[in-house]
């Protein structure tokens, strides 16, 4: 198993859309290994293929607080939601240390693949249903601070571009 990089915003890779997994086999399953290893490292409660740089269906989530109940969602697509909403605190690893409200489905109804390639449905409400949608707006080259303000989005990507330059020079006097 490996740690990936994880993109930050506002990498343009992070608005590619992901293609759908044609076959799930053992190079998924390694990307699927790789993928949760990063995410627990992190550490974090989901991540999209696509913040790895890896343009295709994938999503790893687990919102336990022992971290030992992994959720792998391949081809994942929504196939219900409710009208009723809900306002939920999200972050991302791909926004560091930026925590904002977003408004999203209540419960929400999933269609997905295992690991084996096997489909699967199930509802989410809570915390779930946050992260799968946030997930799945990763995986359509949607990041969640694009539900921000302009104003917020942009002092983000100042602050973001701020931080990689402070960690580029500390990189340089090493």
């Amino acid at each position: 198993m490996a740690l990936l990089p994880i993109l930050h915003y506002p990498d343009p890779r992070l608005y590619k859309t992901a293609a759908p997994v044609a076959q799930v086999d053992d190079r998924i399953r390694k990307l699927v290994r790789d993928m949760a290893e990063t995410m627990y490292a992190a550490p974090g409660i989901g991540l999209a293929a696509t913040q790895v740089d890896v343009h295709e269906r994938v999503i790893v989530i687990d919102i336990s607080e022992e971290g030992n109940d992994l959720l792998v969602l391949i081809n994942p697509e929504i196939i219900e939601s409710s009208d009723d909403r809900q306002v939920y605190e999200e972050g991302c690893l791909s926004v560091p240390d930026v925590y904002d409200e977003v408004e999203r489905a209540l419960t929400i109804r999933v269609r997905a693949l295992d690991q084996q390639g096997e489909p699967f449905e199930f509802e989410a409400d809570g915390l779930l249903a946050v992260c799968v949608q946030h997930e799945i707006d990763h995986l359509n080259g949607k990041v969640f601070v694009e539900y921000l303000s302009r104003l917020k989005q942009d002092r983000i990507r100042t602050r973001l571009r701020k931080l990689a330059r402070q960690r580029e020079r500390e990189m340089q006097t090493v």
